[in-house]
């Protein structure tokens, strides 16, 4: 008899060990499980169901294989990332990671707007509610049991699913109600600004600004969300994009260094090494080693 494959099935042939945490089931049309503590290069097989992966915490050095090379940016804490179904996967894990996937069933996808949702890879992008949600999940899993718990659990699950099956704003931009509260769109528009221009200033003052609310309250959100604090976000961001420099350029420590920001090559160098292990000059001499991956892991 042909084994049917389903999305747990080939992650955990991929990986060689069951998931951390698992909730829900196949015939549910819906599986979360919690990975946690691989490092290495894996390739993924086609997933008969789409998936939706939280980064909840571990080491913000996860790439994706993109037609001919690791993607540019990184996925980190706090961060998501769409997998079609139909699609295979090579990912790049350089230190623990901590994940946690929520495969759909194909049949949940009704609308022609899921289904377009679904329908390509979107990798690392900012999804502060989807995190949120997902830590708050773990936390009652984790938590000694309670008789009111699992009707809690499965409000909080209902509430990821439709979170997720709604999807980003497609067309036009988002409309921001008028409002003093922080929001999660607002935090959302600045973790993508970061993303997008790491070597810009950042300041916790400017960020607080952008999301309406004190520099203090905003600390405490922001890590609340994404699991670390808004500098760190920044820091990684910077060093992100650095890794990629350093590979794909021939920019000199000082150049690099100058266009992320940094106050002077040894700042950029002393946080580089905290951050990756290694030197800049070891990082892009072993970088440029590996840069061509096995053909199977494309």
């Amino acid at each position: 008899m042909t084994k049917i494959w389903h999305n747990k099935a080939i992650i955990c042939d991929s990986l060689g060990r069951p998931p951390d945490m698992e909730l829900g089931s196949v015939g549910d049309g819906w599986s979360l499980c919690r990975w946690r503590q691989f490092v290495g290069t894996y390739s993924l097989t086609a997933c008969p169901d789409p998936m939706f992966v939280v980064h909840i915490a571990g080491k913000p050095q996860v790439k994706t294989w993109q037609r001919d090379g690791w993607s540019d940016t990184s996925s980190i804490p706090g961060c998501a990332t769409i997998v079609p179904s139909g699609m295979a996967t090579g990912w790049l894990v350089d230190g623990e990671l901590d994940v946690v996937t929520l495969s759909v069933s194909s049949d949940l996808l009704k609308t022609k707007t899921t289904q377009d949702m679904f329908a390509r890879m979107r990798f690392a992008f900012a999804d502060p509610l989807g995190v949120a949600l997902t830590r708050q999940i773990l936390s009652e899993l984790y938590a000694p049991e309670a008789h009111e718990r699992e009707a809690y659990v499965s409000a909080m699950v209902n509430a990821l699913k439709a979170h997720i099956l709604a999807g980003p704003p497609t067309q036009g931009h988002p409309v921001e109600i008028p409002t003093s509260d922080f929001s999660s769109f607002r935090l959302h528009k600045i973790m993508n600004a970061v993303l997008d221009h790491p070597e810009a200033e950042h300041s916790l003052d400017q960020m607080a600004a952008m999301a309406g609310i004190t520099p203090s309250h905003f600390c405490r959100v922001f890590k609340k969300a994404t699991g670390v604090s808004p500098h760190q976000y920044v820091m990684k961001a910077r060093l992100d994009k650095a890794q990629q420099m350093l590979v794909q350029t021939d920019l000199t420590l000082a150049a690099v260094s100058e266009a992320l920001g940094f106050t002077s090559q040894s700042h950029f160098s002393r946080a580089f090494r905290g951050y990756a292990g290694v030197t800049p000059n070891d990082y892009r001499n072993r970088g440029r080693r590996s840069l061509n991956m096995p053909s199977h892991a494309a």
